[in-house]
Protein backbone atom coordinates (compact mmCIF):
# COMPACT_ATOMS: atom_id res chain seq x y z
CA UNK A 1 0.00 0.00 0.00
CA UNK A 2 2.03 2.99 -0.97
CA UNK A 3 -0.70 5.66 -0.71
CA UNK A 4 -4.15 6.43 -0.43
CA UNK A 5 -6.99 4.25 -2.45
CA UNK A 6 -8.73 7.95 -3.18
CA UNK A 7 -8.22 11.22 -4.17
CA UNK A 8 -9.74 13.89 -2.31
CA UNK A 9 -10.26 17.58 -2.13
CA UNK A 10 -7.51 19.12 0.14
CA UNK A 11 -9.39 22.23 1.04
CA UNK A 12 -12.80 19.90 2.47
CA UNK A 13 -11.31 16.67 3.53
CA UNK A 14 -8.84 15.93 6.11
CA UNK A 15 -6.85 11.79 5.57
CA UNK A 16 -5.29 9.62 8.45
CA UNK A 17 -3.67 6.16 7.98
CA UNK A 18 -2.98 3.41 10.53
CA UNK A 19 0.26 0.98 8.72
CA UNK A 20 1.26 -2.70 10.25
CA UNK A 21 -1.62 -2.87 12.94
CA UNK A 22 -1.62 -6.73 14.33
CA UNK A 23 -5.12 -6.58 14.37
CA UNK A 24 -7.90 -9.26 12.14
CA UNK A 25 -8.19 -8.12 8.72
CA UNK A 26 -11.34 -9.62 8.72
CA UNK A 27 -12.88 -7.58 11.82
CA UNK A 28 -11.40 -4.53 10.44
CA UNK A 29 -12.87 -4.89 7.61
CA UNK A 30 -16.29 -5.13 8.86
CA UNK A 31 -16.08 -2.61 11.17
CA UNK A 32 -14.85 -0.27 8.79
CA UNK A 33 -17.93 -1.51 6.60
CA UNK A 34 -20.31 -0.65 10.02
CA UNK A 35 -18.93 2.88 9.98
CA UNK A 36 -18.40 4.16 6.14
CA UNK A 37 -20.64 6.83 5.99
CA UNK A 38 -21.38 7.32 9.07
CA UNK A 39 -21.34 11.62 10.27
CA UNK A 40 -17.71 11.48 12.68
CA UNK A 41 -19.60 11.72 16.27
CA UNK A 42 -21.84 8.96 15.53
CA UNK A 43 -19.01 6.44 13.98
CA UNK A 44 -16.80 7.59 17.54
CA UNK A 45 -20.06 6.67 19.43
CA UNK A 46 -20.64 3.20 17.45
CA UNK A 47 -17.00 2.65 18.29
CA UNK A 48 -17.04 3.33 21.95
CA UNK A 49 -20.01 1.05 22.07
CA UNK A 50 -18.48 -2.06 20.45
CA UNK A 51 -15.42 -1.75 23.05
CA UNK A 52 -18.43 -1.72 25.64
CA UNK A 53 -20.12 -4.44 24.01
CA UNK A 54 -23.18 -2.38 23.96
CA UNK A 55 -23.18 -2.87 20.01
CA UNK A 56 -22.51 -5.62 17.65
CA UNK A 57 -20.70 -5.23 14.69
CA UNK A 58 -23.02 -7.03 11.95
CA UNK A 59 -21.04 -9.72 9.90
CA UNK A 60 -21.32 -9.70 6.41
CA UNK A 61 -19.19 -12.51 5.36
CA UNK A 62 -17.75 -15.74 7.24
CA UNK A 63 -21.00 -15.71 9.54
CA UNK A 64 -21.72 -19.29 9.82
CA UNK A 65 -22.32 -20.55 13.35
CA UNK A 66 -22.00 -16.78 14.50
CA UNK A 67 -24.86 -16.33 16.96
CA UNK A 68 -27.60 -13.80 16.12
CA UNK A 69 -27.41 -10.10 18.25
CA UNK A 70 -30.63 -8.20 18.75
CA UNK A 71 -31.58 -6.10 16.25
CA UNK A 72 -27.95 -6.95 14.08
CA UNK A 73 -28.22 -10.39 12.89
CA UNK A 74 -25.03 -12.62 12.91
CA UNK A 75 -22.47 -10.34 14.87
CA UNK A 76 -19.76 -9.89 17.15
CA UNK A 77 -17.82 -7.73 19.65
CA UNK A 78 -14.24 -6.77 18.02
CA UNK A 79 -12.67 -4.75 20.84
CA UNK A 80 -8.96 -4.71 19.24
CA UNK A 81 -10.11 -3.94 15.58
CA UNK A 82 -12.62 -1.08 16.99
CA UNK A 83 -9.87 -0.18 19.30
CA UNK A 84 -7.47 0.40 16.29
CA UNK A 85 -10.34 2.17 13.78
CA UNK A 86 -11.19 4.67 16.68
CA UNK A 87 -7.10 5.66 17.02
CA UNK A 88 -7.57 6.13 12.99
CA UNK A 89 -10.39 8.65 12.95
CA UNK A 90 -9.25 10.61 15.83
CA UNK A 91 -6.39 11.33 14.05
CA UNK A 92 -7.96 12.08 11.39
CA UNK A 93 -10.08 14.39 13.01
CA UNK A 94 -7.23 16.23 14.91
CA UNK A 95 -5.93 16.30 11.02
CA UNK A 96 -8.75 17.96 10.22
CA UNK A 97 -9.09 20.52 13.15
CA UNK A 98 -4.69 21.64 12.32
CA UNK A 99 -6.67 22.74 8.99
CA UNK A 100 -8.73 24.90 10.06
CA UNK A 101 -11.66 22.40 9.22
CA UNK A 102 -14.67 22.35 10.73
CA UNK A 103 -14.40 18.58 12.76
CA UNK A 104 -18.40 18.63 13.53
CA UNK A 105 -19.62 18.79 10.01
CA UNK A 106 -17.81 15.88 8.62
CA UNK A 107 -18.42 12.86 7.93
CA UNK A 108 -16.62 9.16 7.00
CA UNK A 109 -16.07 9.41 3.13
CA UNK A 110 -13.60 7.21 2.89
CA UNK A 111 -12.59 3.61 5.30
CA UNK A 112 -10.44 0.85 4.08
CA UNK A 113 -8.65 -1.92 5.38
CA UNK A 114 -5.97 -3.75 3.67
CA UNK A 115 -3.80 -6.99 4.48
CA UNK A 116 -0.08 -5.52 6.10
CA UNK A 117 2.98 -7.38 6.42
CA UNK A 118 2.83 -10.76 8.31
CA UNK A 119 4.84 -11.07 10.77
CA UNK A 120 6.47 -14.73 11.01
CA UNK A 121 7.04 -16.45 14.10
CA UNK A 122 7.03 -20.16 15.59
CA UNK A 123 5.17 -22.14 18.25
CA UNK A 124 7.41 -24.93 19.75
CA UNK A 125 5.97 -28.07 19.49
CA UNK A 126 6.75 -31.65 20.95
CA UNK A 127 9.75 -33.42 19.69
CA UNK A 128 12.29 -30.40 19.04
CA UNK A 129 9.59 -29.28 16.15
CA UNK A 130 8.03 -25.94 15.21
CA UNK A 131 5.04 -24.90 13.61
CA UNK A 132 4.41 -21.72 11.91
CA UNK A 133 3.26 -18.83 13.91
CA UNK A 134 1.89 -15.67 12.11
CA UNK A 135 0.36 -12.54 13.14
CA UNK A 136 -1.57 -10.62 10.56
CA UNK A 137 -1.20 -6.67 10.43
CA UNK A 138 -3.68 -4.34 8.63
CA UNK A 139 -3.10 -1.08 6.84
CA UNK A 140 -6.05 1.24 7.91
CA UNK A 141 -6.91 4.55 5.63
CA UNK A 142 -9.70 7.44 6.93
CA UNK A 143 -10.73 10.11 4.48
CA UNK A 144 -13.18 12.65 6.39
CA UNK A 145 -14.59 15.17 4.34
CA UNK A 146 -16.78 18.18 5.40
CA UNK A 147 -20.59 18.09 4.36
CA UNK A 148 -22.57 20.62 2.48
Amino acid sequence: MAGYTTESDPDTSAKAIGRDIPISPKFSREVCGMIRGMKVEAAVKALEDVMALKRAVPLKRYNKRVSHKKGTGPGRYPVKAAEAVLKVIQSAVSNAEYKGLNADNMFVATISASRGQTVHGRMPRAHGRATQWDQQTVNLEVILEEAE
